[in-house]
């Protein structure tokens, strides 16, 4: 499976032009569009959609995703907006009774994009762990790498007899 650069991996240049200037790029020409023509704007809609969907693959998971959704859908419905009230045109499409909002539907319809993109890379890189393939992502760059059993200075195996996690005493 081909595994893309971690976002967080990317010099900041690139993470600034691919997080911040696409989005803005993407929502400015939407914006010019949704006065001139209502499929040319929601076939440039639903291209941002594709986009925010595959942006959560460059994150190990969900939570990455959703962050970085939420910033670039904020700032193309931003972009959309201001593109838009430089044009000047008759919108085609309705931008709703109060059109800032739609900043904030566009932020939280691209977290959920890019957080279902994340969530769905992540699934696959387990299952390619699990079938003996490369390591999962998180395994290999957060934790440190883990002493054999039986050799000295390894930690003991987890116990059992109680849930993993935080629980209410």
């Amino acid at each position: 499976m081909l595994e893309p650069t971690l976002f967080r991996d990317r010099p900041r240049p690139v993470q600034i032009v691919l997080g911040g200037v696409i989005p803005a790029a993407i929502g400015a020409l939407a914006g010019i569009l949704v006065g001139v023509s209502s499929t040319a704007y929601w076939i440039v809609a639903i291209i941002a959609g594709i986009g925010g969907f595959l942006s959560g693959f460059e994150h190990q998971d969900g939570w990455g995703g959703a962050d970085r959704g939420l910033v670039g859908g904020f700032i193309y419905g931003v972009a959309l907006l201001v593109a838009h009230a430089i044009a000047g045109t008759e919108a085609k499409v309705s931008l709703g009774k109060f059109p800032p909002l739609l900043a904030v539907v566009t932020a939280i319809l691209g977290m959920l994009l890019a957080a279902a993109g994340g969530r769905l890379a992540r699934m696959q890189r387990e299952r390619a762990a699990a079938r003996g393939g490369a390591a999962p992502v998180a395994a290999t760059s957060e934790r440190p790498a883990e002493a054999p059993p039986g050799t000295p200075g390894a930690s003991p195996p987890p116990s059992t007899d109680r849930p993993a996690g935080p629980v209410a005493r």
